[in-house]
C-alpha cells in the first residue's frame, strides 16, 4: 500500500488519503440491544477504574506528543475528530458515551495546548520589543525577522487549534449535553468547567455559562453535582469573578434552593458554593437569602450542616465583628464575649431551643478555638457583668451555659447521635487530642465548677447543666493535694444543692456524681465515700424532724 501512494500523482494520493481515514466504522449497522451491554467505562471493578483514567490520559499524552508538528498535517487531527464526532451521534450507547469522552477530553487538551502557545506568544513578542529595542537605528537583522516568522507560526498554530477546539465542542459537546444518558451529560458539565478554569479568556463568557446554569435544572443528581462543582472552581478564582455577574444574578436563586435537593451529596456542594460565592463576589447573596441557610446549622445531615457552620461562622459570628474597638488590655475577653454574645442571639432568635448541641457541632471544625475557650466563657459567667458593655442578660446566661455543656461533651464524646453515618474510629492524633481537652476540661472545671454552682445554685436549669459537666472529668489522672481541696469544694456544693433542690433532674444528676466520683478505683472514692454518708445521714435526721413534726400535727 504504501508503493501504491508513493507512486500515485499528487490528486490521487490525497484521495487515497481521505479514502482511508473515513470513519468506515459508521457506515456498520450495530445491533439495537448493545446499548444495554456493560462496556468499560461503565464496567465496576479497580481495574476498569484504572482503565478509565488510562484511556483519559491517552489523549492528553497524544496531544503533547504530537504538538511539534503532526498535529497541524490537516489528517491525523481532521481523522480523528470526525471519527470522535461521528461515533458520538451513534444510536449504541456504548460507542456514544465513549466517544464524547475521548472527544471532550481531547477538546481539554487541546485547551492546555493553546493556553501554552498564548504564553510563548506572550513571551516571543516581548522578546521582540527587547531586540527591536535594542537595535534602534540599525538595519533589522535576521534575529527580529526570525522572531516575526516564529511569532507567525505561533498564531497560525493557535488557530489552527482554536478551529479543532470550535469542531469538537459544536461535534459532540453541543449534540450531547442534552444526552438520554445523565453519565455523558456529567461528562460534558464536568469538562466544561474544566475550559472555563483552564482558560477563562476564551471560555468563561455567557454564551458558554449558559450551559451551566441551565444544567442546575438536571432531573439527575450526579449532572447537578458537577454543575456546582464546577462553578466552585470558577467561582474560587477571584480574578475572574467579575464576568460571573449576569450568571450570578440569573441562578443565585436556583443555587440558594438547592441546599433543599433531595441528593444529600447536592445540598452540601451547593452550600460549599454559596460559601464561596459570599466569600468573592460582592453582594451575592441577601440577608434574607444568608438567614434562611444559616438554619441549615441544625440539618440532621452533618456534612451539610457542617458546611452551613462555616457559613454562619465566616459570614455572622466573625465579620460582624470590629476587633479594632477592643481595648488592648482585655481586647481577647471583649473580643470573645461579642463573638459569643452574636452566637447566642442567634440561636435565641432560630426558636429551636433544644439543638444546641447540633449548633456547636456544625462550628466546631470552624470556630474550635472560640468554642474550646471555656476560661473566657467562665470568666464571662463569674465576674461583674457590668464590666462588660455587651453584658448578657439571665436568658443569655442560661444558654451559655447550655453551650458550655455542648462543647465539652463535644469534646470528650465527639459529634452528637442522630446526625446519621457510622460512628469512625479516632486517629491517634485524635485521640491525644480528646485526651489532652478532656485533661483541660478537668484542670479548668475542677476549679470553677463549685463557683458557678454557688452563683447559680437557686436556678434550676443553669444548675441543671452545670452539674452534668462533672461527668466528663477525667478524675483518674489527677490525685494531689489540691486537687482533692477542689474535690472537697465540689462536694460541698453538690451538698448545698440537694438540700435545697427537689427537682428530680438535679437530685439524679447529683446522684450521679456522687456514683461516678466513688469508684473504688479513684484515689479519692474514700473521700468522696465519706461525704455521701455525711449528705445521707444529714438528710435521715432531717427526715425524721420532719416525720416528728408531722405526727405532733396529726390528731
Amino acid at each position: 500500500l504504501h508503493w501504491f501512494e508513493g507512486h500515485l500523482e499528487e490528486e490521487t494520493g490525497l484521495q487515497y488519503k481521505r479514502f482511508m481515514a473515513y470513519p468506515w466504522i459508521l457506515t456498520v449497522t450495530w445491533p439495537v440491544d448493545m446499548g444495554n451491554e456493560d462496556y468499560p467505562l461503565i464496567k465496576p471493578g479497580s481495574y476498569w477504574k484504572k482503565f478509565r483514567t488510562n484511556f483519559c490520559e491517552f489523549t492528553a499524552v497524544l496531544v503533547q506528543q504530537c504538538q511539534c508538528s503532526i498535529l497541524y498535517d490537516c489528517y491525523l487531527m481532521d481523522t480523528i475528530i470526525s471519527l470522535l464526532t461521528g461515533l458520538a451521534d451513534s444510536m449504541v450507547r456504548a460507542f456514544r458515551h465513549t466517544s464524547t469522552l475521548a472527544a471532550l477530553k481531547l477538546l481539554t487538551a487541546l485547551v492546555n495546548l493553546n493556553l501554552n502557545l498564548e504564553v510563548s506568544k506572550d513571551n516571543l513578542e516581548r522578546l521582540y520589543e527587547v531586540e527591536k529595542k535594542r537595535i534602534v537605528g540599525k538595519k533589522i537583522n535576521s534575529r527580529l525577522d526570525q522572531l516575526e516568522r516564529k511569532k507567525r507560526e505561533y498564531e497560525q498554530k493557535s488557530l489552527e487549534v482554536e478551529n479543532m477546539m470550535n469542531a469538537i465542542f459544536k461535534g459532540s459537546f453541543l449534540p450531547r449535553y442534552r444526552d438520554i444518558i445523565p453519565e455523558i451529560r456529567a461528562i460534558c458539565i464536568e469538562e466544561m468547567g474544566n475550559w472555563m478554569r483552564i482558560y477563562p479568556d476564551t471560555f468563561l463568557n455567557d454564551s458558554y455559562l449558559k450551559y451551566l446554569g441551565w444544567m442546575l435544572y438536571d432531573k439527575h443528581p450526579e449532572v447537578r453535582l458537577k454543575c456546582l462543582q464546577a462553578l466552585q472552581g470558577i467561582y474560587r478564582q477571584k480574578e475572574v469573578v467579575c464576568k460571573m455577574d449576569l450568571f450570578t444574578s440569573r441562578f443565585k436563586d436556583r443555587i440558594v434552593s438547592m441546599a433543599l435537593d433531595r441528593d444529600h451529596e447536592v445540598t452540601v456542594q451547593a452550600m460549599k458554593l454559596l460559601m464561596v460565592m459570599s466569600q468573592n463576589c460582592d453582594d451575592a447573596l441577601s440577608s434574607e437569602d444568608c438567614e434562611n441557610l444559616y438554619q441549615f446549622v441544625y440539618s440532621t445531615h452533618r456534612p451539610l450542616a457542617v458546611a452551613a457552620g462555616e457559613l454562619l461562622y465566616k459570614r455572622l459570628i466573625i465579620q460582624e465583628i470590629e476587633t479594632e474597638s477592643f481595648t488592648k488590655t482585655n481586647g481577647k475577653q471583649e473580643l470573645i464575649t461579642s463573638q459569643l454574645k452574636t452566637l447566642i442571639v442567634f440561636f435565641l432568635e432560630s426558636e429551636l431551643h433544644n439543638h444546641i448541641t447540633y449548633l456547636v457541632d456544625s462550628l466546631w471544625d470552624w470556630a474550635m478555638s472560640l468554642l474550646k475557650d471555656w476560661e473566657c466563657m467562665t470568666v464571662l459567667l463569674l465576674e461583674d457583668a457590668r464590666k462588660y458593655e455587651r453584658a448578657l442578660s439571665d436568658v443569655q446566661e442560661s444558654v451559655l451555659i447550655e453551650i458550655i455543656l455542648a462543647t465539652v461533651r463535644q469534646a470528650v464524646e465527639g459529634p452528637p447521635t442522630g446526625r446519621g453515618g457510622i460512628r469512625k474510629i479516632l486517629s491517634t492524633k485524635e485521640k491525644k487530642i480528646q485526651m489532652e481537652d478532656c485533661a483541660k476540661i478537668t484542670e479548668h472545671f475542677i476549679v470553677v465548677l463549685p463557683r458557678l454552682l454557688a452563683k447559680y445554685s437557686l436556678e434550676t436549669e443553669k444548675v441543671t447543666n452545670l452539674l452534668q459537666i462533672s461527668q466528663y472529668f477525667d478524675i483518674e489522672r489527677y490525685s494531689t493535694g489540691s486537687f482533692n481541696k477542689n474535690v472537697d469544694a465540689l462536694l460541698r456544693e453538690v451538698k448545698a444543692i440537694v438540700l435545697i433542690h427537689s427537682n428530680t433532674n438535679i437530685l439524679e444528676t447529683c446522684s450521679r456524681i456522687y456514683s461516678i466520683l466513688s469508684r473504688e478505683e479513684l484515689t479519692i472514692h474514700n473521700q468522696v465515700a465519706f461525704a455521701r454518708t455525711e449528705l445521707v445521714n444529714e438528710l435521715v435526721e432531717k427526715l425524721d424532724q420532719l416525720l416528728g413534726i408531722f405526727w405532733h400535727k396529726c390528731p
